[in-house]
């Protein structure tokens, strides 16, 4: 607070804690004008040092868009962020889990395409971001998730094996194939990152997205990706109806067309969107087979979710369901296959639809 006050120029008064999961987020009293305002803190540690300099370089960029909190200061040393209050309210998880099918469909498809309109509004400000990120980072290297990306996707043999599955052959190749465009230059779009949705209010204003940590610019076909799977690294996950899922597609590809129109291609996007899907599945495996095979417990004790060993298996059903029609990635297909194949024994029920479409 006394950090966040220096950087403000005025003090901040009667604190309440939002969070301690990780970071420590508080809400504040603002002396300027009575409102309040957030501040968020990350642990010293190389994880924090990364995560503070994305948060804090992506508000500076995303804050103007009227789609995320409006960046107010930082402070390097204690890595303390300074952000507006959007207040509270829902998040399109929570009308995934408890709000009726029609409240469901338009929150999702109003977030797929927010998600886009956000990469628009800061298409033109990479270098802005680029040279903040750097600034905050003072040399130290970033660790963020995606950058680990492209590394858990090779090791996927390596995970398979754990379960008894040796690697087709060809593997290696389309396994560095799809490293490659994980980490490609091509279409590139500024993102939050961690767009769970649980990562965002919806508000009256439209959707606010919330959670900069893993900030930055990567290729556009990660993000669709993690709208059409869904969710590629959360724990809320559970089936679209099929109709609803491409039409969330289509809502954040009409918007992201507007910066690289070669994307209105389906001969650009459809074998991006499968390569992305593949990065996904694997890097997934990497973390959620080793879940799996010490415990099938739920994703998130505390609400509606998967276990474990359900959501790995839908994972692997999912990616096949996109590489087997357009025979690509034999190789990638057969390990999955194989992957089913050796956790048949799991009797891991279907991956149900959300609730709010059961």
């Amino acid at each position: 607070m006394a950090a966040a006050s220096e950087v403000l120029g005025r003090p901040l008064t009667e604190p309440v804690e939002l969070s301690r999961e990780w970071a420590v987020v508080l809400r504040c009293r603002d002396a300027a004008d009575g409102g309040t305002v957030v501040l968020k803190t990350y642990p010293q540690t190389a994880d924090g040092a990364s995560c503070f300099a994305a948060e804090a370089a992506g508000l500076e960029v995303a804050g103007g868009s009227a789609l995320a909190p409006a960046f107010l200061g930082a402070d390097a040393g204690l890595q303390v962020v300074v952000m507006s209050d959007l207040g509270g309210g829902r998040s399109l998880a929570d009308v995934l889990l408890t709000g009726s099918a029609a409240e469901a469909r338009t929150a999702l498809v109003d977030w797929a395409a927010a998600c886009g309109r956000l990469s628009v509004a800061t298409n033109a400000h990479r270098s802005a971001f680029d040279a903040l990120a750097a600034r905050y980072l003072a040399g130290r290297p970033t660790e963020s998730h995606l950058a680990g990306l492209p590394g858990r996707v090779l090791s996927a043999p390596e995970n398979a094996a754990k379960i008894g599955v040796p690697a087709p052959d060809g593997l290696a190749g389309e396994l560095a194939e799809v490293a490659a465009a994980a980490a490609a230059d091509q279409y590139p779009v500024f993102s939050p990152g961690d767009i769970c949705p649980d990562n965002n209010l919806l508000t009256s204003a439209g959707v606010k997205f919330l959670d900069f940590e893993e900030a930055g610019f990567h290729p556009v076909f990660l993000d669709a990706a993690y709208i059409t799977m869904p969710f590629s690294t959360c724990w809320c996950v559970f089936r679209f109806p099929p109709e609803l899922s491409a039409e969330a597609e289509a809502a954040y590809r009409g918007q992201v067309s507007a910066v690289w129109p070669d994307l209105a291609n389906d001969a650009v996007w459809q074998p991006g969107l499968r390569r992305a899907v593949a990065a996904w599945t694997m890097s997934s495996t990497s973390w959620l087979l080793r879940r799996s095979l010490a415990a099938d417990v739920p994703m998130n004790s505390e609400q509606p979710s998967p276990h474990t060993r359900q959501l790995m298996r839908y994972r692997w059903q999912s990616l096949l369901a996109v590489l087997e029609p357009a025979g690509e990635l034999p190789a990638i297909a057969a390990l999955v296959r194989s992957l089913l194949a050796a956790t048949a024994g799991w009797h891991a029920p279907e991956l149900p639809l959300y609730p709010a479409f059961r």
